[in-house]
């Protein structure tokens, strides 16, 4: 029983060690960050509108469209990492299967850059 206990002791310090680093990068900003925020700080940024109004007002949809692209692209890169490591593994038909999902997506893309949905004018 103490062997196993013995092989799982690296995975608790780890954990234990990603829980402390978790905690202080959490809790950080509320000891160290400045506290009183001027016009600039308070301007729009990013997102087009003026940040403290009222929450029922109209949201431009580009926002969203970008927002689901990312997500679309994230996750392609999320799949090409494990595809890339078990390459030589794979043969012939794991290669298709992702050659067919990265053609897909490319498929996507050029369909939202045709639609405009890349463009901000």
């Amino acid at each position: 029983m103490d062997t196993v206990a013995a092989q799982y002791l690296p995975i608790a310090i780890f954990i234990g060690i990603a829980a402390v680093i978790a905690l202080a990068l959490m809790a950080a900003p509320f000891l160290l960050a400045y506290k009183q925020p001027d016009k600039e700080k308070l301007s729009p940024y990013e997102c087009g509108f003026e940040p403290f109004d009222d929450a029922r007002m109209k949201f431009d949809v580009r926002f969203y469209l970008v927002a689901m692209l990312f997500i679309i692209f994230d996750l392609e890169a999320v799949f090409l990492f494990p595809w890339a490591l078990t390459f030589k593994e794979i043969g012939d038909i794991g290669f298709w299967a992702m050659m067919v999902f990265l053609a897909e997506l490319t498929i996507g893309l050029i369909y939202a850059w045709k639609k405009g949905a890349l463009e901000w004018d």
